[in-house]
């Protein structure tokens, strides 16, 4: 589903049918890219087709802050809905497009704001700590967002006599209580991949690679954070393989992030976690899948679907994402990785 957020395409815009079959769509992209100012950012879930195309390949807050920093007038977003709006959320000023209205987050759509407002309410001298992973409308009710690079960082500046409430995913929410010792209510949410993967299947894989180091992302399970060498956001995971001195490694969390691995470090080996059947890899986000080629060519053709949030809303959100940036001055952020021709 869509949310007001979204303007999708007039009647009569140019449509997939349309598309000329023989159109080198890569060609016809950098074109617009130039015609048009735009800059185009692609999360490290994307198709790799789509993150070499990309400006700037990395994990969403990133994106939005580079875009920010930029002199683009229009940012082409490959990700899914809530990243788009974080990227209108900092740069108001800019058009923001996304490939397609229905890549949502099935976190996202687990917290509906009007539910939200009522577990709020119920609780009404707890701090609200939201995951970025949410809707514009969710961020305006919540007291500061988090990733899941700085998240822990943050939780241990809150004051300790105050309770917390921790949206939207409940695995990333307990992985931080239990580093930081902090006592949380936890919204009981969860993202639909991180979910798929097997501790039977892992320990399975994890004896047939014995030397393999497993890098987890920490909206997995307990069960399979017990088994990893190293938790952290996309991009620290990204980080800790290229870094380390082992030369195989089982990735849990999105398979697509193994793209950005492979170009980085092609003499390393990377492993997909396995799911319940242990054979498929089924790690793909099927949100960020609805993004393709043709979709960003008639995004940025079209100026839309594209994200406009009503300026109070807008305000609102941004209160808690400008407590998160006062918060990380000491946490690290990476900057997202550019493409190489940039």
């Amino acid at each position: 589903m869509t949310t007001d957020t979204v303007v999708l395409p007039p009647a009569g815009a140019l449509t997939e049918a349309d598309l000329d079959p023989t159109l080198d769509l890569p060609a016809a992209i950098d074109r617009l890219r130039k015609e048009k100012n735009a800059i185009i950012l692609a999360h490290y879930y994307q198709d790799g087709e789509i993150q070499d195309l990309a400006d700037f390949v990395g994990d969403s807050l990133d994106l939005s802050r580079k875009a920010a920093a930029t002199d683009a007038e229009m940012i082409v977003f490959c990700g899914v809905r809530f990243m788009g709006e974080v990227a209108k959320i900092l740069s108001p000023g800019k058009t923001v497009v996304i490939p397609d209205a229905e890549a949502g987050c099935s976190l996202e759509e687990a917290c509906q704001a009007d539910v939200f407002r009522r577990f709020r309410a119920a609780h009404p001298d707890h701090v609200a700590v939201t995951y970025i992973n949410c809707s514009a409308e969710v961020k305006a009710l919540s007291d500061v967002i988090v990733t899941s690079s700085n998240a822990e960082a943050i939780v241990r500046q809150l004051p300790a006599d105050k309770p917390i409430l921790f949206a939207p995913d409940r695995h990333l929410g307990a992985f931080i209580a239990k580093k930081t010792g902090r006592e949380m209510t936890l919204w009981p949410g969860s993202c639909i991949i991180h979910e798929q993967f097997s501790e039977k299947e892992l320990i399975k894989l994890k004896v047939r690679h014995p030397a393999a180091k497993v890098a987890a992302h920490p909206e997995c399970p307990e069960s399979i954070l017990g088994h990893a060498d190293h938790i952290g956001s996309t991009r620290g995971i990204l980080d800790f393989v290229l870094k380390s001195p082992a030369s195989e490694f089982i990735i849990a969390t999105e398979l697509h992030i193994i793209h950005q691995m492979e170009k980085a470090a092609p003499g390393k080996v990377f492993i997909p976690a396995p799911g319940a059947d242990g054979g498929c890899n089924c790690a793909s986000c099927p949100f960020m899948a609805k993004n393709t080629l043709e979709k960003i060519y008639l995004a940025m053709v079209n100026g839309a679907p594209a994200i406009e949030i009503p300026e109070a809303l807008r305000v609102a959100a941004l209160k808690p994402l400008e407590r998160m940036l006062e918060l990380s001055v000491s946490v690290p952020m990476s900057s997202g990785a550019p493409h190489a021709a940039a």
